[in-house]
């Protein structure tokens, strides 16, 4: 029967899945601390990886027709982050493309489009292949590498290369199977050439120099913007939009987008009275999108926490009318001091978090009726400063996860409050949905309404363990970007 979904395995009441991980996780800690000389017998080996051309360690060669990426063999710490070379032909590739390959990796494709000599390993004639120059590094990819992030376990498991952020070249387009579909040819690669500079998602993969991707994922480089600052960019922002619709912030409708901070959305934000909003971490990734974006939405008093005070200024820049620094104040208390200055605020309308069980109950009681909080993370459920996870951080974290808040349908129903949730990476199959948010997105950027996260840029693959230490630190500030 439909509605009758079997029953999820489970030993002692945990997944599986989240027990090797957690073994996993331990062996390599215990290794390092230990026994550092052996980390290395901690790394699986990779059947698609070329030895002629890497030694396992970081090193390449100048082969720019091989493709270089970083493979996650298993769960761990930053030993797991290996800078590998693919056999001829092989490049990386997001679990949505299963009909064509599994992830992570395709079989060999020629690049010359010869389907007239019967080629079967041409480029699928709806996606590209991009030379990607850039690629980000979101807290998220910490997560995979732990083997906690569930979408990377359901649709790839391992070896994965993670990453969802790219910018760069198109190398090649796809296959056209006939003048009869040429204009739906045109369409579905969105008039890319060989050549065009574009940026956009993939669903993991995007640790790497060349990757198969569908060209409705990608976008051509607005003029106002370098490759860079792209590869900043998609997730962060599709992520607060995508936030913003939720809170009923922002209508998607895909009829018409908004381009300034006119009446031109008054079906969404514009028809509640209360248009107040909070985000947590406002200076990071997608606080420093949903800052931007709730200004051009016309919301306010726009509320933005941050975590030290060298973020302060960072966060007012970005069109925060209030910041709360909770390195030197009560968070709360300045809240409530906040909504005491405006008369007609019983609460804030809308509280954007990605912390997890350190703030999600606090924010739902500092909600106004018809309020609602939007999860997107549990930054603060997971170790921030922490390379590898030791019997003592699973212990913290099972603690944190008994005290996650739970609620009541019926107080929801009474105190009419809201709580949603969301994560992109299952948004697979949601293509006309994210292709509006990024249409948005792009005009918003063209127009000079929307300016790109402050950008920490590493040169080369080989600074990803520095890259992933940094952003697990919690002290950096808007995006880090790994130059190819």
């Amino acid at each position: 029967m439909p509605g009758n979904a079997p029953k999820k395995f489970l030993i002692f009441g945990q997944d599986p899945e989240i027990l090797k991980a957690m073994l996993a996780n331990v062996i390599s800690w215990i290794v390092s601390a230990f026994f550092p000389t052996y980390l290395s017998y901690l790394l699986p080996a990779c059947p698609e990886e070329d030895t002629d051309y890497s030694d396992g360690n970081g090193s390449g060669n100048d082969d720019d027709t091989r493709t270089r990426c970083i493979s996650i063999g298993r769960p761990g710490g930053l030993e797991q982050l290996r800078v590998i070379t693919l056999k001829e032909g092989m490049m990386t590739v997001g679990y949505n493309l299963k009909h064509f390959c599994l992830p992570p990796f395709t079989t060999p494709i020629k690049l010359d489009n010869d389907n007239d000599n019967g080629n079967d390993n041409a480029v699928p004639e709806d996606c590209v292949v991009m030379r990607n120059q850039y690629f980000s590094v979101n807290y998220a990819d910490c997560t995979i590498r732990w083997g906690l992030y569930e979408s990377a376990k359901k649709f790839v498991g391992w070896p994965i290369v993670p990453g969802f952020d790219i910018a760069g070249t198109v190398e090649a387009t796809g296959t056209c199977m006939g003048d009869d579909n040429s204009r739906e040819q045109a369409e579905a690669q969105g008039d890319f050439q060989v050549g065009d500079q574009v940026f956009g998602c993939t669903l993991f993969g995007a640790y790497s120099n060349r990757i198969l991707v569908p060209s409705r994922q990608l976008r051509k480089v607005p003029k106002n913007i370098s490759l860079e600052e792209a590869a900043a960019l998609p997730a962060v922002s599709l992520t607060a939009l995508y936030a913003l619709y939720q809170a009923g912030c922002f209508a998607l409708d895909g009829n018409s987008k908004h381009g300034s901070n006119s009446n031109s959305n008054s079906n969404a934000a514009g028809k509640f009275s209360n248009k107040s909003i909070l985000i947590h971490s406002a200076a990071g990734g997608v606080g420093s999108m949903l800052c931007q974006m709730s200004k051009i939405l016309g919301l306010g008093p726009i509320v933005g926490v941050v975590g030290s005070t060298s973020k302060v200024k960072e966060a007012k820049r970005l069109g925060c009318d209030v910041v709360i620094d909770k390195s030197k104040e009560d968070l709360w208390d300045r809240a409530r001091d906040v909504l005491a200055t405006h008369s007609d605020l019983s609460g804030f309308k809308t509280v954007m978090d990605a912390n997890g069980v350190s703030t999600l109950q606090q924010s739902y009681d500092h909600l106004a009726p018809t309020g609602r909080v939007v999860v997107f993370g549990f930054h603060s459920n997971l170790p921030m400063g922490r390379d590898m996870l030791s019997p003592m951080e699973w212990i913290r974290m099972a603690k944190k996860m008994g005290s996650m808040p739970a609620f009541d349908p019926m107080d929801l129903t009474v105190e009419n409050k809201s709580v949603l949730g969301f994560n992109l990476s299952f948004f697979a199959d949601e293509v006309e949905v994210v292709s509006d948010l990024f249409d948005q997105v792009c005009m918003w950027l063209e127009k000079g309404l929307l300016e790109c996260p402050r950008v920490q840029t590493f040169e080369g693959m080989e600074c990803i363990g520095e890259a992933h230490s940094l952003i697990q630190s919690g002290s950096s500030i808007g995006k880090i970007v790994i130059k190819c």
